[in-house]
């Protein structure tokens, strides 16, 4: 039997490995900054989709590195010097267009939420719960921050600055119409209220229903630069809202209430397999899918529309 091919071809086999080996060794650097590049690109990526206007980003970058590549390739010298001489301030245009995208994905780089331990335990989101609920029943239109990680010093700055222990009673005087700091919103870090009459930044964003008020738009504008759950009352109907990271669940009840903001602070409940609330009210990115879930009208433990006349 001629075994010739057969060891020609285990020679040639192990010879290639052996190149193979060898290319690796001396090229291992630049597969490293492949993939290192690969990802940062894929992860930047992913990011510009979730932020507002990233079309006009992603246009103008491309735009530009087209531009500078067919320069470069064709010796354009004039347009290589325009492009070199506004590179600089095309730069500073888009970090002061994006300066909240920025800060906040700046933010998130060395910034995991981890609420402390007062609001971790589901004795503090069934009181939050019994809050929201009781204001919500009385009439009474809020806006309540839970700070994360993330300092709101300037927010609450903005308004009265306070240092006591939360408690319903506290909460709801603060919001009673006929009280001076009720138009505000109320700040809460750790177990305590720090901070009441704040104001809050305002979204700008031009893909938002007409029905969100300015109570509602305060509450996601504050959402989309820090990381913050908002928790909004509508004044005018009762329905009780929860903003994060820029997007917005509306109408809920007060099961479903506690189940996403359950969600949102015990770590464990994020990671579980997901129950009907979030299969029915998924969160969509800022600026991509639509802002607002099609949820129902849920009136078990909100009041009659009929009978207000406020305004959010």
């Amino acid at each position: 039997m001629n075994i010739a091919p057969l060891t020609n071809g285990l020679y040639a086999l192990l010879e290639s490995l052996s190149n193979l080996l060898i290319f690796c060794h001396e090229n291992w650097t630049a597969g490293l900054e492949i993939f290192i590049l690969g990802t940062l690109l894929y992860y930047s990526f992913l990011y510009l989709k979730r932020i507002h206007g990233a079309e006009i980003l992603i246009w103008v970058i491309i735009t530009f590195m087209v531009l500078t590549l067919i320069s470069q390739e064709l010796n354009l010298a004039v347009i290589s010097w325009l492009l070199k001489s506004i590179s600089a301030f095309l730069v500073i245009a888009l970090v002061i267009i994006f300066q909240p995208e920025l800060r906040r994905a700046f933010n998130e780089l060395g910034i995991h939420r981890f609420f402390t331990s007062a609001l971790e335990h589901r004795e503090a989101i069934e009181e939050l719960t019994e809050i929201v609920f009781d204001l919500s029943n009385k009439g009474f239109g809020a806006l309540i921050a839970l700070e994360g990680d993330m300092d709101l010093k300037a927010i609450i700055e903005t308004g009265v600055k306070l240092d006591a222990l939360l408690s319903k009673e506290l909460i709801l005087t603060l919001f009673h119409p006929k009280t001076l700091l009720h138009d505000g919103g109320v700040i809460i870090s750790n177990d305590r209220i720090v901070g009441a009459g704040c104001i809050f930044p305002i979204s700008q964003r031009d893909d938002l229903e007409r029905t969100i008020g300015l109570r509602h738009r305060a509450g996601l504008g504050l959402s989309e630069e820090f990381d913050v759950i908002v928790l909004v009352i509508s004044e005018e109907t009762g329905y009780v809202s929860l903003c994060y990271r820029g997007s917005i669940d509306r109408h809920l009840n007060e099961q479903e209430f506690q189940e996403r903001l359950s969600q949102l602070i015990i770590p464990q409940n994020a990671s579980s397999t997901s129950s009907p609330l979030e299969r029915k009210t998924r969160l969509p990115i800022a600026g991509g899918s639509p802002l607002v879930p099609d949820l129902t009208k849920h009136s078990a433990n909100t009041k009659d529309t009929n009978n207000v006349t406020r305004n959010i």
